[in-house]
């Protein structure tokens, strides 16, 4: 566990904003001390990374909030959309450094202005926002959770992973007991009414993120006991099979 005042150290974001963030929802604590001190452990801080990277694609904090709450968020796809814009801006920056040192040599005489063109960034950034938001399950769950305040969203959050916490409950039985199955059917119908209309197809591929060893692989097991991923996973897959 880290404090607020080492996380902000590692991080170099300020307590202030770390402050703000837990104030909106967007990266709650792991805990306090005694004292009151926010605490945060490697989840939080995978969670900050997540943030800050889409803050690098300049989405609002908003936007961030709804996408890393939603149960398809896609870290791998994320993580590639950031490395590309980091590739562009690498280029961006490199193209201003060749331009100011053709104008110390030349002089003012030097009239190109190709490197401050921004254009490949923003269609970039403009793709990368379109791909979050312009799914029809997007969309569905932006509609949904517009009007929720931060706390009814945080008791829709604990709601999910009770139900991953009975998952861990018989984690060690046959994923295609009746309990179990009756637990898919239960995850899915929870997902459809309270952040999009979820299809077999879409829990398949939930139940593949949940067990690809990422932060829902940890926050699960976290709540349910190691294994509980990859049974979720396994449960799903007999469930949509049948």
């Amino acid at each position: 566990m880290m404090t607020v005042n080492e996380v902000s150290k590692l991080t170099g974001v300020s307590i202030r904003t770390l402050q703000y963030y837990d104030k909106i929802g967007l990266l709650a604590p792991a805990g306090y001390t005694q004292a009151g001190y926010r605490l945060y452990d490697d989840t939080a801080l995978g969670k900050l990374q997540q943030i800050l990277l889409f803050r690098e694609l300049e989405f609002p904090l908003k936007e961030i909030k709804k996408i890393i709450e939603s149960p398809s968020f896609d870290r791998g796809k994320a993580l590639d959309q950031q490395i590309t814009l980091l590739k562009l801006k690498k280029e961006h920056i490199e193209n201003l450094i060749e331009l100011a040192r053709g104008i110390k040599t030349i002089g003012e005489k030097n009239m190109d202005f190709s490197a401050f063109d921004t254009h490949k960034i923003e269609e970039y950034t403009a793709q990368a926002k379109a791909s979050w938001g312009t799914t029809p399950e997007y969309q569905e769950y932006e509609e949904k959770a517009k009007d929720r305040t931060t706390e009814q969203q945080q008791s829709i959050n604990i709601q999910l992973m009770d139900i991953f916490a009975e998952f861990g409950e018989i984690r060690n039985e046959d994923p295609a007991s009746k309990k179990a199955q009756e637990l898919v059917e239960k995850l899915q119908s929870f997902i459809s009414e309270h952040f999009y209309s979820c299809s077999n197809e879409i829990l398949v591929c939930l139940g593949t993120m949940y067990a690809d060893g990422g932060e829902f692989t940890a926050n699960i097991d976290k709540v349910g006991g190691i294994g509980t991923a990859d049974f979720v996973n396994r449960s799903i897959e007999i469930y949509c099979r049948s």
